[in-house]
């Protein structure tokens, strides 16, 4: 099976977006060089951040009987704050386990 990577790439990020509600970073500014990864991750972390503060919003509209928010909002949005919150955490699990790799490693 033949899998190009630019395509494979692409639809990831296509993805990313989609699953985020566009607030992802824009390319430009991930693959910059003046951009370092110290700012990607916190924008990152700020990105997270916003999706719980708006499912938290949409639960307690829904709870107060705004008819302006479904209950099926209401869910896509938590399910989404879950999913980033829980990526989130394996990246943060994937950088301690590398940091002690690289604690351990002999000099």
């Amino acid at each position: 099976m033949d899998i190009k990577t630019n395509s494979l790439l692409a639809q990831m990020q296509s993805m990313s977006v989609e699953a985020t509600g566009n607030r992802a970073l824009p390319m430009e500014q991930v693959n910059s060089s003046s951009s370092d990864f110290g700012n990607i991750f916190k924008q990152a972390i700020n990105t997270v951040n916003e999706i719980q503060q708006d499912a938290g919003a949409k639960r307690t509209a829904f709870e107060m009987g705004d008819d302006k928010v479904t209950l099926a909002e209401t869910m896509i949005a938590a399910q989404k704050a879950s999913v980033a919150f829980d990526a989130t955490v394996q990246v943060r699990n994937k950088f301690v386990e590398a940091y002690k790799e690289i604690m351990s490693m002999p000099v």
